[in-house]
């Protein structure tokens, strides 16, 4: 009979050094091996000792069994980042299958829960470049209207979009998303960073990187754009978040009453679930208010403090995803799975191997929540000795 090796998976061992953080040098004077000898690890062309293999594993904190798999093929397109002009080529390639694997995670949720298809118009076709209109035929097809939007997180996951909230780390992103394929299906998922710690300023974002999937070409190669076009990418997904969020007829109604008033906007804020700066902003490029008044109210934000922290921020909280996290406590409360069969099959069928901490990150479950409790053997036929638990006793 013959007996199949599994092979070390050089490029396996490239993602998770990426997904880390880890340059090739970084890793190479943690190994005290040369930076050629991790390009041969990576490109196959040499196989880490055990010995080494067991420094990878601790130090990149993934499972053995991750460098040697193949996972379930996922055609990814390209990922947009909010404030993209801001984000490093390092920062956003640590990013890429972070989403791939939440995406993944989806697939296989998929097996036992359904959820909301994904549902988007298709608007690559569209008769019009103008943001405003596509932004309001939207929310026609959504069913919105000209109401605020009071939760668009949970909006979109109705929407059947895939979002997670992570602690990012990084200063200059604010959330992600990008298209994918898996077994044939079409997903596009969404990542938030949680350390922004405001709700208003979440919707924008969140609006944002809707607007990249409504205009935008998700298999554009960003690196062939210049720094101009990434701009107007950026301009074009900012005006539709706020076409979407602030819809232009109603918010005008509102807005007009007081355009000049910074305090009326704290008002309007409650209401609309936007921050005070973008609906400022707003308020300019609809005409409600002038050049000279919105460079005023701009010093006035200045002025307050409210770049960093408006006023409500603290007040209302932010909202996180909930279906990926409703379906897995659906699953494990119901009995239909434990969390570590769930975790084998992530990594015997889709070719994953995670350690459970990190599903818990992707999905926002509770630290541990898919540690399975050993169940106590009964009905024991053979019981300790009297004399060895006397033994451990006196010990």
């Amino acid at each position: 009979m013959r007996v199949l090796e599994r092979q070390f998976n050089g490029s396996r061992l490239r993602e998770g050094r990426i997904y880390r953080g880890y340059t090739i040098t970084d890793l190479a004077n943690e190994l005290e091996v040369s930076k050629q000898m991790i390009s041969k690890y990576e490109n196959n062309k040499a196989v880490p000792t055990f010995e080494s293999l067991i420094q990878i594993s601790n130090l990149l904190k993934f499972p053995k069994e991750y460098f040697y798999e193949n996972s379930i093929e996922v055609k990814t397109g390209n990922t947009y980042f909010r404030s993209l002009l801001t984000t490093g080529k390092k920062e956003r390639e640590m990013q890429y299958d972070r989403v791939k694997y939440l995406t993944i995670i989806r697939a296989l949720l998929e097996e036992y829960v359904d959820f909301p298809e994904l549902h988007v118009p298709d608007f690559s076709e569209r008769d019009s470049e103008n943001v405003e209109e596509i932004a309001n035929r939207l929310r026609v097809e959504w069913g919105l209207e000209d109401k605020p939007i009071k939760d668009i997180v949970f909006l979109l996951e109705t929407k059947g979009f895939v979002i997670s909230s992570l602690n990012l780390d990084k200063r200059t992103i604010d959330a992600f998303g990008s298209q994918h394929e898996v077994n044939g299906k079409q997903y596009y998922s969404i990542v938030l960073g949680n350390d922004k710690g405001s709700f208003y300023r979440r919707q924008f974002d969140v609006a944002h990187e809707l607007g990249h999937k409504v205009l935008h070409d998700p298999y554009l190669n960003l690196d062939d754009l210049s720094k101009d076009e990434f701009k107007q990418i950026e301009q074009e997904a900012n005006d539709f978040a706020a076409a979407f969020l602030l819809p232009k007829e109603s918010f005008l109604r509102d807005v007009s009453i007081h355009p000049n008033d910074l305090m009326y906007y704290k008002l309007l804020k409650k209401k609309w679930c936007v921050s005070i700066g973008a609906m400022v902003m707003r308020a300019y490029k609809l005409g409600a208010i002038t050049e000279g008044t919105y460079q005023y109210m701009q010093r006035s934000i200045s002025q307050k403090g409210w770049r960093t922290k408006e006023p409500l921020d603290d007040i209302k909280d932010i909202r996180e995803p909930v279906s990926m996290k409703q379906a897995i406590e659906l699953l494990i409360e119901n009995n239909y799975i434990t969390g570590d069969e769930f975790m084998q099959k992530l990594s015997q069928h889709y070719g994953l191997s995670l350690y459970r901490e990190e599903v818990e990150e992707l999905l926002g479950l509770e630290e541990g929540y898919l540690k399975t409790e050993s169940v106590p053997l009964k009905d024991n036929i053979v019981s300790i000795k009297d004399r060895l638990e006397s033994k451990k006793q006196i010990k």
